[in-house]
């Protein structure tokens, strides 16, 4: 299974790219907001590093495999809660997956059936599910960044704050930002327990501020 490549970035279309590894060359589909941001993800050698989601299209009896990437795992990870929608399978996710992920997870939150179903392929019930199945459960993916009481014990507190930390500056925050982000969260709700729970405070934290 493929779970990453890295290689040269030499054709892109609405949806697709093709991505050079030892003169193999990959076609992956890419949402606009990850293809939007490749040339920036491009090294100085010209080596794009791409997080890859692999699955088969069967029909006919037979499997087809396709490719689609991502530039990190937070947007794989976001990628696989929103095909959990019944009725969105990968391929129409990428087409529907056409404005800034922290838009699309604001618009759930709030319950903005409106702005969901303007999404590609996405209509006014299609964005009811849509809500009714991730409201309240991805806020975590609203920290992504789309253009460039009971305390816990102290051990378990340090681990959980190198783990939120190391996710937030995979999504391109600056290191003291980043502790200024967990460090806030943590004082406004001393029960956090986990990851989920800190980023989701991070995330109401930062709406707040908007």
């Amino acid at each position: 299974m493929i779970v990453k490549l890295a290689g040269k970035l030499v054709e892109k279309t609405e949806l697709t790219i093709v991505l050079e590894v030892r003169d193999v060359y990959y076609e992956i589909y890419v949402p606009q907001p990850v293809m939007q941001r490749l040339d920036d993800a491009t090294n100085d050698e010209g080596v794009t590093d791409i997080i890859i989601y692999h699955y088969f299209q069967l029909g006919h009896g037979t499997g087809m495999p396709y490719l689609i990437g991502f530039l990190n795992t937070v947007e794989r990870d976001f990628f696989l809660q929103f095909i959990k929608v019944s009725g969105i399978g990968p391929r129409a996710a990428v087409k529907a997956i056409n404005k800034p992920i922290s838009e699309i997870v604001s618009a759930i939150d709030k319950g903005d059936v409106a702005f969901l179903k303007g999404l590609p392929g996405i209509g006014s019930q299609k964005a009811k599910e849509i809500v009714a199945k991730l409201q309240g459960r991805i806020g975590k993916y609203g920290l992504i960044k789309d253009h460039s009481d009971v305390k816990m014990p102290l051990n378990t507190a340090a681990n959980l704050q190198q783990e939120a930390l190391s996710v937030l500056m995979q999504l391109q925050y600056h290191k003291s930002e980043a502790e200024k982000m967990i460090s806030s969260a943590l004082d406004r709700d001393q029960s956090i327990q986990n990851i989920e729970e800190l980023l989701n405070e991070i995330y109401k934290q930062r709406v707040n501020q908007s």
